[in-house]
């Protein structure tokens, strides 16, 4: 039987990958048989974590420290997974946070600034440094991790986190477009309410019930089936998937 998520011979490099979304998604696409470059910025505690976890499961990782906002820092990144583990097959382009919940009249030029580059900026950033690469081999896949609130205009104070999120998705598009004649099929994963230390740190309990009753299947998702979607995007079974932001929210959002 053929096994059209099988990913053996592909090297993955996943961004924010010590803790959550991109943490199950590194240690999914590495039982899947790719190997997985890890890239975090300060969780260290987090990264070997999800190291021991792949390495414990026979899976080959390399663990790379970068800030995703310096594109000098992204080019080493890239740079150095590639010598480890081969050139980019598939980029996750995870990283990003909420920062901080602030209205409209509390948000600060370098607050905003921060956000955009977090959580839009880099993922730009990664995509331009394994372009060249994959459209040279004719080949790859590109995952950008936006949300919900780049749908919906977010919760409480994510008014900029919403909007560098709804730009990701407009940019997963135009990505699309340009390096899908090269063979790269460019796609986004949109998660809604997900059990992460995401909303351990910005959410508070009487949020997250309001949260939840929103959604039909009564609970938050996991971060493992935001993963799976990430390797079904990244795999041939979604080969003739081009530019699209695929919805994992329990039904709370349905386009």
């Amino acid at each position: 039987m053929e096994n059209y998520l099988d990913l053996s011979g592909k090297t993955a490099l996943i961004t924010g990958a010590s803790s959550g979304i991109g943490a199950a998604t590194a240690i999914v696409l590495s039982k899947l048989g790719a190997r997985v470059a890890i890239a975090y910025h300060h969780n260290q505690k987090g990264i070997e974590e999800v190291q021991r976890s792949i390495t414990a499961a026979g899976g080959k990782v390399a663990v790379i420290q970068a800030d995703v906002r310096q594109s000098n820092e992204v080019r080493s990144l890239v740079t150095r997974a590639t010598e480890h583990l081969g050139p980019i097959d598939i980029l996750v382009n995870n990283a990003g946070s909420l920062v901080q919940r602030m209205k409209l009249l509390e948000t600060t030029e370098a607050r905003w600034d921060e956000i955009m580059n977090i959580n839009l900026k880099s993922s730009m950033l990664c995509s331009q440094a394994v372009a060249k690469s994959m459209m040279d081999r004719k080949s790859g896949a590109i995952i950008n991790v936006v949300s919900i609130a780049g749908r919906n205009g977010g919760g409480p104070g994510a008014g900029a986190y919403a909007t560098a999120k709804g730009a990701l998705i407009t940019l997963t598009k135009s990505m699309a477009k340009e390096l899908a004649p090269f063979g790269i099929r460019v796609n986004g994963v949109s998660p809604g309410v997900i059990d992460t230390p995401f909303h351990e740190q910005f959410s508070t309990p009487e949020m997250i019930r309001s949260f939840v009753a929103q959604i039909p299947v009564g609970r938050m998702g996991k971060s493992e089936e935001v993963a799976k979607v990430i390797a079904f995007l990244a795999s041939d079974a979604a080969s003739f998937v081009v530019g699209e932001t695929i919805e994992v929210n329990g039904g709370q959002l349905m386009l």
